[in-house]
């Protein structure tokens, strides 16, 4: 798994110049073809995170989320204007610790989509879960420095059902806020954001988020998250992505294609 670089092309600024490709760094993942992770994002502190899939396989099998020497199952964070490719800030928790300096946070099984919020210093995970829950992990940028989410030793609330799985004691784990079900047809939590747009008035504070199976488009207070419903459109197909424009207008892809914006009702 690589991330690279690319430079906007002075010809035309809305395309990137092939050439100028740039490899900041890559991420060992031949365990298996899924758990790969996906979201790569600029904080509010000017860092660039990562987030890492555990490798796949099911229950995690090389224990790469609870490992601090594997770059897998992880919020990396790294500053990609480094010379060799990237340097890591000095601030991150395992600098001069046992485990790799990259690390910001671990324990997760595939956080495919995360997002800060852009008027809190807030992070949001929609981490995927195994086969009974999805997460929703939720808290401040320095909360999380260091955090472990669980995973492989607990999926949601509940202890892993799996004779494998990692001891770590319930005092070190960082709870989700929120959990979805498998029983009510989710499979896979794709993340959104904290709105903080225009066009939708009714979800500003609330984080949007949705099930690429279940299809349905949900938002709930981040300081009470048991306030969660739906948005009130129709079901979309696999439902893979959310994005923000510069005012924090909300957006959403679906795998057959579509890019659709989320605005209120009309009068």
């Amino acid at each position: 798994m690589v991330i690279a670089e690319f430079r906007r092309s002075k010809r035309d600024p809305r395309k990137a110049s092939k050439r100028s490709r740039r490899k900041v760094i890559r991420i060992p993942h031949r365990m298996a073809p899924n758990h790969n992770g996906g979201q790569v994002q600029f904080g509010p502190d000017g860092y660039l995170y990562i987030g890492t899939g555990d490798g796949g396989g099911g229950g995690d099998p090389h224990e790469n989320a609870q490992s601090r020497t594997s770059l897998l199952g992880k919020l990396l964070r790294i500053d990609p204007r480094g010379k060799g490719g990237y340097s890591v800030p000095r601030s991150n928790p395992f600098v001069g610790r046992a485990g790799r300096d990259e690390i910001y946070a671990y324990g997760l099984r595939n956080p495919y989509r995360f997002s800060f919020d852009r008027r809190r210093r807030r992070l949001t995970i929609g981490d995927v879960g195994q086969d009974r829950w999805e997460e929703i992990n939720l808290l401040g940028l320095k909360a999380a420095r260091g955090a472990n989410f669980g995973w492989d030793a607990f999926e949601g609330f509940e202890r892993f059902r799996s004779p494998d799985a990692s001891p770590v004691p319930p005092g070190e784990v960082t709870r989700p806020v929120a959990v979805l079900s498998h029983s009510d047809g989710n499979c896979a939590i794709t993340g959104g954001y904290v709105y903080r747009g225009r066009t939708a008035p009714k979800l500003r504070g609330r984080y949007v988020y949705a099930d690429f199976c279940r299809g349905r488009i949900r938002s709930l207070a981040p300081g009470n998250p048991d306030r969660d419903r739906p948005i009130g459109i129709r079901r979309f197909s696999k439902i893979s992505s959310f994005g923000e424009d510069a005012r924090g207008n909300l957006y959403f892809a679906d795998l057959d294609g579509g890019v659709y914006e989320i605005v209120g009702k009309r009068r």
